[in-house]
């Protein structure tokens, strides 16, 4: 097994496509900002914080959530979604990242009447991600051409599943809206208001929202339940992302394929697990696995893989070896390595590469072709041309740190 330094894996150069910005907050920024709008914190430490909420590991999902309803809380604030997006893209910047695509669901943090409509919230996205993007490709390592700029793309979340309290001021006042409608009508019709204001804000305003996503509760609200939505997208030029056999069988993953046009998985976890099907009408469930996974790499529709994410909220996997990254690599898919939050999960992208390096049987040739899916399957916010030339020039910077690093000869 090749020997990958960690000095080697900070330098080069590095994506995260599935990373979601409230899961991937400064603990001490939590702080400030919980403090600025008198958020009761289980702990104003970071000790306490890491020891009660964002911990190591977690006993179950509900668990790794929990730590949810404080990050959101903390963003119902213009300046502390601004000052979050900044400082987000600068931890990334600061250990080789040179393209990121936050994700949320803007209408989480949606309060009219505290000032913060969709577009508001989605602009201080912007203003903080724009001001650490200006910064960085000013560095002069940058424009003399010794280092790739970095660039990002913001990915606007629809929700599964929602109520009428605790998610939300804007979805406490939309089931408001809807309550004569069943849960799904209301789901759906949800979903699709935040992919039409998404939509709307990118050609208006110009901001690179460049794709949606589907997250939330998986079982019981699977991908085909929001075609309609996700027609919507297709139809309006948006890429496409679906969190899919995460927490739910291959059956999903089909869904998000077939009938939400998805360009990208997060998770993709059970693509090769046949005990999770569940739908009585596939009876060879080995055949349908093997064609599905056929498809897949066929097609190269890219699964963002997070490694520490999953062994925190998925207590069948008992240890990073038992992970089905394995059989994606066996089979050649087109993956990512993305840390999914990285506050909860407390991981960069430089320690899941390091966990996957060390774990796996990963050569220098194939964990090239890692890292260039990274850029060559992002939903980067320009020209093809341009996407090309800079993802082009992004790999010709990993060959050179692998040169400088000792392994250039097996690239």
């Amino acid at each position: 097994m090749t020997k990958y330094t960690d000095a080697f894996i900070k330098e080069m150069p590095k994506s995260d496509l599935h990373l979601h910005l409230d899961g991937s907050l400064r603990i001490p920024s939590l702080i400030e900002m919980a403090k600025k709008l008198k958020i009761n914190l289980p702990s104003f430490t970071e000790a306490g914080l890491r020891e009660l909420v964002f911990k190591d590991t977690y006993e179950s999902l509900p668990d790794y959530l929990h730590g949810f309803q404080y990050t959101c809380s903390a963003l119902r604030d213009l300046e502390n979604i601004e000052q979050a997006s900044y400082e987000l893209a600068v931890d990334n910047q600061n250990e080789g990242v040179v393209y990121i695509e936050p994700r949320f669901a803007p209408q989480l943090l949606v309060d009219v009447e505290n000032g913060l409509t969709m577009e508001t919230v989605l602009e201080a996205t912007y203003k903080g991600l724009e001001r650490a993007k200006k910064e960085y490709n000013n560095r002069p390592e940058v424009k003399n051409g010794s280092k790739p700029e970095f660039h990002y793309g913001i990915i606007s979340c629809a929700m599964r599943k929602f109520g009428p309290k605790g998610y939300s001021p804007f979805y406490t006042r939309f089931f408001k809206s809807m309550e004569y409608s069943r849960e799904m009508e209301v789901l759906q019709a949800g979903a699709l208001q935040m992919v039409k204001a998404a939509v709307k804000i990118r050609d208006e305003k110009g901001i690179p929202i460049v794709g949606i996503d589907l997250a939330g509760q998986e079982s019981g609200y699977p991908p085909g339940k929001f075609k309609t939505v996700y027609d919507y997208a297709h139809k309006n030029f948006m890429h496409k992302t679906v969190h899919a056999g995460e927490a739910y069988g291959a059956e999903s993953i089909f869904q998000a394929i077939t009938e939400c046009h998805a360009d990208r998985i997060g998770h993709g976890y059970y693509l090769f697990d046949e005990n999770k099907i569940v739908d009585p009408a596939v009876t060879d469930k080995k055949k349908y696995l093997n064609d599905l996974i056929t498809f897949v790499a066929d097609k190269r529709t890219t699964i963002e893989v997070c490694l520490t994410s999953n062994l925190q909220t998925n207590p069948e996997i008992k240890s990073i070896k038992d992970h089905y990254f394995k059989e994606m690599l066996k089979n050649r898919m087109s993956v990512t390595i993305c840390t999914d939050n990285r506050l909860v999960s407390n991981t960069t992208v430089s320690r899941e590469f390091k966990l996957a390096l060390d774990n796996f049987e990963i050569q220098p040739k194939h964990l090239k072709d890692i890292v260039a899916y990274g850029f060559k399957k992002s939903f980067y916010p320009g020209q093809y041309i341009e996407k090309r030339n800079w993802a082009k020039k992004v790999v010709q910077h990993f060959d050179e740190v692998a040169k400088k690093h000792g392994i250039i000869d097996h690239v």
